[in-house]
């Protein structure tokens, strides 16, 4: 890996970490993930994960040995037997979607909670494109994989 892909994965890595503790922090038990696999089923859940280019970059440093995997159904390519293969390296995305639903501000959640934090997520990573002269993305999870998968 090139000093410009490590120093990437590092800014990523602090992200992802800055998010994992803000989900912590928030407390609601909602917004907690079950590894429940449902989400993962793009098609079934109705739901469309984006991703940018400094997490496909963090996500391939992070498979020794392996390369992207192109995304060739509904489902992402890397749940496997209902369970994220790479749960330690995921997406934002879904560190930040939760499938359960969120509680209101007056209940004791945080309603806006996913909002805010994906907000702050791809401001981080606006920035380290910007930085490290990479074009910022943000682009659907199917399309990203299968353009570095080369589908």
């Amino acid at each position: 890996m090139n000093r410009m892909n490590s120093q990437v994965v590092e800014r990523v890595g602090r992200v992802y970490r800055w998010l994992d503790e803000q989900l912590r922090l928030a407390g609601d038990p909602a917004a907690a993930c079950d590894s429940c696999g449902k989400c993962c089923d793009f098609d079934a859940f109705d739901h469309r994960l984006f991703v940018t280019p400094p997490e496909l970059i963090y996500l391939a440093a992070n498979l020794p040995g392996q390369t992207l995997r192109p995304m060739t159904t509904g489902r992402c390519p890397y749940n496997i037997v209902v369970k994220c293969s790479v749960y330690d390296h995921r997406f934002a995305g879904c560190r930040i979607f939760c499938c359960k639903p969120v509680r209101s501000e007056v209940e004791g959640g945080s309603k806006d909670l996913q909002s805010r934090l994906s907000d702050s997520a791809l401001k981080e990573f606006k920035s380290i494109c910007t930085e490290f002269d990479i074009p910022y993305r943000y682009t659907d999870l199917a399309a990203a994989l299968n353009s570095f998968a080369g589908a």
